[in-house]
């Protein structure tokens, strides 16, 4: 087995702040005093949160501890249970993944990833375990609202964001779930069965994006198998693709209970196993060693990485404790309003207007065309004025939902329902009907979800315009279980049936953490809003933009199917027998809705706004290489003017698709590759550029086994959505050399097709060698058959010269 050269940073470069006073911890002078017993145990968790440390003469290895994120710290200090909120400390809750993919904004990822690394760094936590960057491959995951996007560019970009931003505070992050965990029925067995083309250009492209961005301190490897091999132990996904290919530096570490087999994890290059086995697994490395069927040298690499992972976090902990130890040290150790109000920043950010039609005075809700046209004619519902006589039906809208359940739930600090910030920021008692109850509260004595209903009715009917807050209950989305439909709870539909039959002006504020149904609902709100779970301020964050102090600038970041039964994974999600088979193959969430040009109910980067925006002069043009060295890996440029030209300031997200018409193997229609966030005041215009590498312009060849560039014409398109597009551009481009080799089995059609001896093979069989009338047929044979046939001119023998031709 091979053993790739160990880290050699000096631990100044490896350390964010080698100015903070800190202990002496020199790696190399420690690895070599330990024991193969100690180094043994280093390789696995004291605890369930904390690593091992190693005390005796001479040696000294703090332990230093890790611990739940992504979107906000989930620290327990005593019995820890891991998946319930225990005694967590109390922590800033930001909005949900789900909630953050939608902004579109890296600047604002990268904030929001600093304060999480600032309580992170004053809780004396050295490494926040995420984000999570897994791809939403079905709407069903009950985890999605932890992952950013359907895209891998968006969850890579927003990905290496948020680690930049935490670990700029001198603590860690674990990216995850490496790979292909994309949902959660048998995630600790299922085998994910995908092709190598499919995992390098979808779920492995945002990882990489991360990793060579941002170098996250830890990587966490995935429960499930890929292709039928533990992620935990597969030498392929840690090291070879992850390190020697990507280039990363960091630990590899296990999901909690992720190893199978400990002694096959250390040879593949998991360097952590989380939590404590009890000594039992770090026994079995020191058998493997002291037997011959494991290197000790293997040993020392994952050690030595374990051992720069303490020596990385040091100086920000030991700061963090002289801090709080000092007569100006807060309770919290960091500024929990400023949090507080970035979260509600944060949350508005990604809140999602949908639609935003009108109602014509003394109309009524009308889904035919002569109504829809009747609406648009009509103003908007939003944002809401002083003059509209709200009313709020729904019990989300006082008990909030607003983050998901299992490993990720926060302890807030405070919590923001939106009824509540309705009534502070407008100065009124708006109006209120619980509705209907969540995840069966308990309505008292009298009280039935039928007299609920009755009550929201005749406060609807009282009401100029109606906010109705829908969503999942936490009991249908969470951590460990996957959905079974895409619907709202049924009592919900019937509540905003029953307010629209008495009011048609009705705007539906969502919350949920994975795409729902629209379809059977929304021709009765002429508004919807998408407020995902948008963590502790999210009740006000929404609240800002349904009131127009923030202009809505959010955009989904993933499809919202008409029904389940269009998703590209239906039929084959989740899988069974232990298998989940991704037959949609790189067609996943618009790439599949675009190619089939089928009916969504939102598309992918849709998302409105209080003002308008014009897109002119989209451009793009080939780069000689090196023609800009300020760009020097660019392909292809495109460029933009984006004017607003509204009477509001606002937001557009403009997003480049590239698509390649012809191509080997079936590419999508078109595929994300840039974006941009652009604040616009009215009549402002602004140019903008985004630079295309050729990796961008690539896909994953699986003969060849590389990325490469098909030379020709590309489609550059410039939009609001995949469906929306303003623009679009032909450029072209001087390709790789993509010419398969020759074999025995090619086909007489790919043989005349390469450019080498493709005419010798064109003469010899329009020549005379094969009869007319199997011309036809001849394309699909190969080339040994045709020479087996005994067809003059063409035998073996001349099969063997034109293939030596051929390769050469």
């Amino acid at each position: 087995m091979s053993i790739e050269k160990p880290i050699e940073k000096p631990i100044d470069e490896l350390t964010p702040d080698a100015a903070t006073p800190s202990r002496v911890f020199d790696v190399e002078h420690v690895l070599a005093g330990l024991t193969l017993e100690e180094k043994a145990s280093l390789l696995s968790g004291l605890d369930f949160w904390t690593t091992q440390p190693v005390g005796r003469e001479g040696v000294t290895v703090p332990g230093v501890m890790v611990t739940d994120g992504p979107h906000g710290l989930r620290k327990q200090a005593d019995s820890p249970d891991h998946l319930g909120l225990g005694n967590s400390v109390p922590a800033t809750c930001f909005p949900t993944a789900a909630t953050l993919g939608s902004t579109w904004d890296p600047a604002l990822l990268r904030r929001v990833g600093e304060a999480l690394g600032r309580e992170t760094r004053a809780n004396d936590v050295a490494v926040l375990l995420g984000p999570g960057i897994n791809i939403k491959r079905s709407p069903l995951n009950g985890r999605n609202f932890e992952y950013l996007s359907e895209d891998p560019v968006i969850a890579g970009e927003l990905g290496a964001a948020l680690v930049a931003g935490v670990q700029s505070q001198g603590v860690g992050t674990s990216l995850k779930h490496f790979a292909a965990n994309n949902q959660e029925a048998d995630r600790m067995r299922v085998s994910a069965d995908v092709d190598e083309r499919t995992l390098r250009e979808i779920y492995l492209a945002g990882f990489e994006r991360v990793v060579k961005q941002a170098q996250p301190w830890t990587v966490m490897c995935s429960y499930n198998k890929i292709n039928d091999v533990y992620a935990s132990q597969n030498h392929w996904l840690l090291t070879e693709v992850l390190r020697d290919e990507w280039g990363f530096e960091g630990l590899v570490m296990s999901d909690w209970g992720a190893v199978r087999d400990r002694v096959a994890a250390v040879a593949a290059g998991l360097d952590l196993e989380m939590p404590a086995s009890g000594g039992r697994t770090d026994a079995e490395v020191v058998a493997a060693v002291r037997d011959g069927s494991l290197d000790e040298a293997v040993v020392d690499v994952a050690a030595r990485r374990v051992l720069h992972l303490v020596a990385r976090a040091l100086p920000a902990l030991d700061s963090a404790r002289a801090a709080a130890a000092g007569p100006a040290a807060g309770p919290a150790g960091y500024d929990a309003d400023a949090h507080h109000a970035l979260a509600r920043e944060a949350a508005a950010a990604g809140t999602v207007l949908l639609k935003n039609d009108g109602v014509p005075v003394g109309g009524a809700a009308d889904s035919s065309a002569d109504g829809a046209a009747d609406r648009e004619a009509a103003a908007p519902l939003l944002p809401l004025a002083s003059g509209d006589g709200v009313a709020v039906v729904g019990e989300l809208a006082r008990t909030p939902r607003y983050q998901g359940a299992g490993s990720s739930q926060v302890n807030p600090t405070r919590l923001d329902d939106a009824l509540t910030a309705l009534r502070a920021a407008t100065g009124a008692d708006v109006p209120f009907a619980a509705g209907y109850t969540v995840d069966g509260a308990d309505l008292g004595s009298g009280t039935d979800e039928a007299a609920l209903r009755a009550q929201a009715v005749e406060v609807a009917r009282a009401a100029g315009t109606v906010l109705v807050f829908l969503g999942l209950p936490a009991s249908y989305e969470s951590e460990g279980f996957d959905r079974e439909h895409m619907d709202l709870p049924a009592e919900q539909v019937a509540l905003l049936e029953a307010v629209a039959a008495v009011n048609p002006r009705i705007v539906v504020v969502l919350a949920n953490g994975s795409a729902v149904s629209v379809a059977a609902w929304q021709h009765l709100a002429p508004a919807v809003v998408e407020g995902w779970l948008g963590g502790q301020a999210g009740g006000s964050g929404v609240v800002d933009v349904l009131l127009g102090a923030v202009n809505p600038a959010g955009r989904l970041a993933e499809t919202l199917p008409l029904r389940l039964v269009d998703n590209p994974s239906y039929g084959n999600f989740p899988g069974e027998l232990g298998h989940v088979r991704y037959g949609e193959g790189v067609l996943v969430g618009y790439r599949w809705y675009d190619a089939r040009q089928a009916d969504v109910a939102y598309p992918f980067g849709h998302g409105l706004s209080y003002t308008t925006f014009a897109y002119d002069g989209v451009a793009a043009e080939a780069l000689a290489p090196g023609s800009d060295p300020a760009a020097d890996d660019a392909a292809v440029r495109v460029r933009v003017t984006v004017t607003n030209t509204g009477e509001l300031p606002g937001a557009e997200v403009v997003q480049v698709y590239v698509g390649d018409p012809v191509a080997q193997v079936l590419r999508p229609e078109r595929e994300l590759k840039a974006f941009a966030k652009v604040d616009l005041a009215p009549g402002e215009s602004r140019e903008l550029t985004f630079d295309l590498t050729a990796r961008d312009l690539s896909y994953w060849h699986p003969v060849l086994r590389r990325w490469v560039v098909e030379g020709g014409e590309f489609v550059v398109s410039v939009g609001a959505s995949s469906r929306d597009l303003r623009g679009s551009a032909t450029v072209v481009v001087d390709g790789d050399d993509v010419r398969l080799p020759l074999a025995e089995l090619s086909t007489v059609a790919e043989a005349i097709d390469h450019p080498v001896v493709g005419p010798q093979v064109d003469a010899l069989v329009h020549g005379g060698a094969v009869a007319d009338d199997m011309l036809g047929m001849i394309g699909d044979m190969p080339l040994a058959v045709v020479a087996d046939f005994g067809m003059a001119g063409f035998d073996r023998a001349r099969l063997a010269t034109l293939l030596a031709e051929a390769n050469a």
